[in-house]
């Protein structure tokens, strides 16, 4: 692949084991539950997600965090406190969504506290905040690339967020030319219009692009709707939708391989 200059990456599950890092504060949280009413810690967990991710769907700025691609469990740890009037409602029932998931949660359990709902919500963000995880073969691969090829980040969700996770992983913002979240464009993956951005941030034509990223939805589907070039990063070997990568991995460091390709 001679011919590529730039490679844009996503960020959460495919530089950042995002996923791990929630599994994680989840387990913490929960834990204080066992310590004070002897619930089971991964039922609780269960139980939490499942509620979360009604509560969220309920909500008027639902459609809002999917198109800027906020997940329900983001919203558990975010105080969105971003630009905009859709930030700004998004910010104003954030905390009482993240009250009500703990503390229904609890109930379902046989609990009810909702005091002790609300102390396991402020505790949940704390707890994402101490557990960052990074792929071991993240900074392998950044390593190699860069000064060889320009570097962006490509990522979904609320810039406070996306910017906290950079900050606790400080190793990861000086890899790149340009770092564009969507809820500062204004738009999110698969939407065309910010891989056209990311092209002109970075000076380079769709065919000089691969995009490297671990969802079909958004950045498979975004890179091929814009004549990119895609590399998926299928870690749990999970079957492919009628969205089709045009390469297929099983870590990072198979993207060296495409680009000597």
């Amino acid at each position: 692949m001679e011919r590529i200059k730039a490679v844009f990456f996503d960020l959460d599950d495919t530089l950042l084991w995002d996923e791990e890092s929630v599994r994680q504060a989840f387990h913490r949280t929960c834990v204080l539950a066992q310590q004070k009413y002897e619930v089971d810690p991964e039922k609780l967990e269960i139980m939490v997600r499942k509620k979360a991710r009604a509560l969220y769907e309920n909500y008027d700025v639902y459609p809002f965090t999917q198109m800027i691609g906020i997940n329900p469990f983001e919203g558990l740890w975010g105080t969105f406190h971003d630009k905009g009037e859709d930030f700004k409602k998004l910010s104003e029932v954030a905390p009482a969504y993240q009250k009500q998931a703990w503390t229904d949660g609890l109930l379902e359990l046989g609990i009810n506290d909702p005091e002790f709902g609300a102390e396991l919500a402020k505790a949940f963000p704390e707890n994402r905040k101490q557990v960052p995880y990074l792929y071991e073969e993240s900074l392998k691969v950044l390593d190699a690339l860069k000064g060889n090829y320009k570097l962006l980040l490509l990522t979904n969700g609320s810039p406070e967020l996306q910017n906290i996770k950079l900050e606790i992983t400080p190793e990861l913002r000086p890899y790149f030319d340009q770092i564009l979240i969507s809820g500062d464009f204004g738009k999110g993956k698969p939407d065309p219009s910010i891989f056209e951005h990311a092209l002109g941030l970075l000076n380079v034509k769709s065919d000089e692009v691969l995009m490297v990223g671990d969802n079909l939805n958004t950045d498979i589907k975004g890179a091929n709707s814009t004549g990119i070039a895609s590399a998926w990063v299928n870690r749990k070997g999970m079957e492919a939708t009628e969205v089709k990568p045009t390469y297929e991995i099983k870590s990072l460091l198979e993207v060296l391989d495409i680009l000597k390709g």
